[in-house]
């Protein structure tokens, strides 16, 4: 697997990043709660944020670098 090939930082968004999907993904979820003070959240809230938010981190990385190419 190619970890610098947006391509596979794609599919793990699509499905890491993504999951659950109902009734809202998971990611989506987590940043509304952070944007609306994190009120509450606990240490494994972050690591949710830190598993389900690394694929799209991957992904912003590497299409930043192949803009620059």
């Amino acid at each position: 697997m190619d970890f610098k090939s947006w391509k596979t930082w794609g599919i793990l968004c699509l499905t890491l990043g993504l999951a659950p999907f109902f009734p809202e993904p998971h990611i989506w979820g987590k940043l509304k709660w952070i944007v609306g003070g994190a009120e509450g959240m606990a240490l494994m809230d972050w690591f949710d944020v830190l598993l389900h938010g690394t694929p799209w981190i991957g992904l912003v990385y590497s299409l930043l670098a192949r803009v620059r190419k």
